[in-house]
């Protein structure tokens, strides 16, 4: 690959001059991180030294019916120190211990059941959904025959040649020996 010359915009430079640009990034570089270390440091030592502090004031305040660290008007000091052998406080944390494993037993129990009445809830409001749909149904059918018998009992019946008697009780003449026929007329003929 041939090497390309620099753009007309910036001004060439000597290998001496990046070399100088190298080594001042480089000393950036140094200088930012031994700032970012000794400022880490600090934060350390300030955190160690707050929290020696803060476990060497164990004052507390009685303020009326709230407790605070700093003293007020007609307040007293309370006693907070924990004067517990090991052997209480080992007693205590695994009584916190075996209340925190009831307590979720019972929260898991809790949700099994509520989960349980949601399905009951659930299963129950659909079935009467559908009961409420197929009353629906039954009743739109037992109207629907309803008007159909309504309306079949209402239109007069034609007499069939096969019926054997007529409405008004006589007999009704046999197939075939009856009146003339009337002939239809044909699509093909025109009157005119």
């Amino acid at each position: 690959m041939e090497a390309r010359p620099p753009p007309p915009s910036q001004p060439a430079q000597s290998a001496g001059e990046r070399e100088k640009k190298g080594e001042k990034k480089k000393m950036k570089r140094k200088s930012i991180a031994g700032k970012m270390t000794v400022a880490i440091l600090l934060v350390a030592s300030g955190t160690f030294c707050l929290s020696s502090a803060a476990q060497g004031r164990a004052e507390a305040y009685r303020c009326g019916n709230t407790y605070t660290d700093r003293p007020c008007e007609g307040g007293r000091p309370v006693k907070v120190d924990d004067a517990r052998t090991d052997a209480d406080r080992r007693a205590s944390e695994a009584g916190t211990q075996r209340a925190e494993a009831r307590a979720d037993q019972l929260e898991r129990i809790r949700l099994s059941e509520e989960k349980e009445a949601y399905e009951r809830s659930r299963r129950s409001a659909h079935e009467a959904r559908q009961a409420a749909i197929n009353e629906r149904r039954l009743a739109s059918s037992e109207q629907l025959a309803r008007a159909r018998a309504q309306k079949l009992s209402a239109e007069p019946h034609k007499s069939s040649a096969r019926f054997s008697g007529s409405a008004d009780g006589k007999q009704a003449s046999a197939p075939g020996e009856g009146g003339k026929k009337k002939k239809r007329k044909s699509a093909g003929s025109s009157v005119g």
